[in-house]
């Protein structure tokens, strides 16, 4: 009785080794842009940060965003600054997510922002929100 062997067709050695190493070198090069550009679009949140109006955080959370997925080193520096600092780092980490929640977070920093620097009889977020709620002070 004839057996017969099925042999799958593979590419030498050398040719496959050569095709991976250049899609290597694409991806690193890739990475190396993306990094870049995430850094770049950082450094202009940061320069527009002090203009008035919101416009440099959400153009920082862009750019950090663009360079978490891309660089490992930026991963690993923003993981130790969220172990040190998580109160700080946490609204960034709730921007970063997949469907981040704005409004929540823009509120939450407008009562931190506001428990900060103004004195209790002046701060209006809370009682603005328990008013719309129709809640008495609590």
């Amino acid at each position: 009785m004839p057996q017969t062997v099925i042999v799958p067709l593979t590419k030498p050695a050398q040719a496959a080794n050569a095709e991976n190493t250049g899609a290597e070198v694409v991806s690193r090069l890739g990475r190396w842009a993306m990094a870049i550009l995430g850094g770049a679009i950082v450094a202009v949140g940061i320069v527009m940060a002090p203009l008035p109006g919101p416009f440099g955080v959400p153009v920082m959370v862009v750019g950090l965003m663009i360079l978490l997925r891309s660089s490992f080193w930026a991963r690993r520096t923003f993981v130790k600054l969220q172990r040190r600092h998580p109160r700080i780092v946490f609204p960034l980490r709730r921007l970063l997510r997949r469907e981040p929640e704005v409004m929540p977070v823009a509120w939450q920093q407008v009562l931190r922002f506001e428990r900060m620097v103004l004195p209790k009889t002046w701060r209006f977020a809370r009682r603005l929100r328990l008013s719309m709620r129709g809640k008495s002070k609590a």
